[in-house]
């Protein structure tokens, strides 16, 4: 392929499903759309975080889903999520299934590239992209390439991958052993729970600061991006804040014993948050950032997602990073207008 897009879409997942809808919607003609993945299986979402919990409530996955003329959602199946309350929260893989369905639906009309970029260029008032087995041109650029688990550095320890703690069916043979697990995010309380639920012996949960909830106002939420919300909510609630289980033991990280505390340990998940997965090299730049309220990169390059994430400030001067399949949809109708406007050049 040798080819020269209007734009090109690279990833495929939740904020790649929604840009490529948007642009379709603004006007951008899907065969000038080239979107780019290695896999088209609606990202980490679709492949690794089925069988966990949402903070979200189904209301906001229907309204995603819904609001984009693009994704024909009207002709879809009917699908699980669509039966279920709400207001309720829900397991991820009740909105990966229709996710699929539109990304199937979006692949049939634009210019769909499986692969992975490996490079990016700007010259001729071009970005132009290279995998190993493809190379072509686009106008401008959105990068939605996602992000992975942070982790830290304890070798002594085994550790265990954040997708197969997420799922306790998938979970190894942990019988007898400690666990360490550091974080007390959405992630954190879902793994406790999860490992509770096994025959280890222990599990000393690590942590920096005190639990965080979200709190709902009619047209706002406090903590809405770093508080726990739904069943993880309930349960910390009940469990950590109340009457700790006999196996559960919180430790804060600043702790002076803390070294001799893990020793006690086996095994270790870290639930640390998210870092942005690696994006392709681009030649004129050691190091991407892009705007952390508008998303760009450079003229006719932008960021979106998880990995490109957009800081916003409550009224109580409260910083937090807009992560959320709605969240997505909102930010891209702030900010195509712009991204449109601000190109290579004619």
């Amino acid at each position: 392929m040798d080819k020269t897009f209007e734009w090109a879409v690279v990833g495929a997942g939740p904020a790649g499903i929604a840009a490529v809808g948007k642009l379709i919607d603004k006007g951008v003609k899907p065969e000038n759309i080239a979107w780019v993945d290695p896999a088209f299986k609606v990202g980490d979402l679709g492949e690794k975080w089925c069988e966990v919990s949402s903070n979200t409530a189904v209301k906001l996955f229907s309204k995603f889903l819904k609001t984009c003329k693009a994704f024909n959602y009207d002709q879809a199946p009917s699908f699980e999520i669509d039966k279920l309350d709400p207001e309720q929260t829900c397991l991820l893989r009740y909105i990966a299934d229709p996710l699929q369905w539109v990304t199937d639906h979006l692949c049939e009309t634009v210019s769909m590239v499986k692969t992975e970029i490996h490079s990016l260029e700007q010259e001729n008032q071009l970005w132009h992209l290279k995998s190993h087995q493809n190379h072509f041109s686009a106008k401008s650029v959105i990068l939605a390439v996602g992000a992975q688990p942070k982790k830290l550095d304890f070798p002594n320890l085994k550790e265990i991958p954040l997708e197969l703690a997420l799922d306790k069916t998938k979970l190894p043979n942990l019988d007898g052993e400690t666990v360490a697990v550091f974080g007390a995010s959405h992630s954190a309380i879902i793994v406790l729970q999860n490992l509770l639920s096994t025959t280890v012996k222990k599990v000393i949960n690590f942590y920096q600061s005190p639990l965080k909830f979200a709190v709902f106002f009619d047209d706002w939420v406090l903590f809405d991006n770093t508080g726990l919300k739904g069943q993880s909510a309930v349960w910390a609630r009940r469990h950590i804040l109340g009457k700790l289980p006999q196996n559960l033991e919180r430790v804060q990280s600043s702790d002076l014993e803390f070294h001799k505390i893990l020793a006690q340990c086996q095994s270790v998940v870290y639930t640390i948050g998210f870092e942005r997965r690696a994006v392709p090299k681009v030649s004129q730049m050691d190091r991407l950032t892009h705007n952390e309220y508008n998303g760009i990169i450079a003229p006719g390059l932008f960021g979106l997602g998880i990995g490109f994430p957009q800081r916003v400030e409550d009224c109580y001067g409260n910083v937090e990073y807009n992560v959320g399949l709605w969240k997505f949809m909102l930010y891209l109708d702030a900010v195509l207008p712009l991204w449109m406007k601000y190109g290579l050049g004619d």
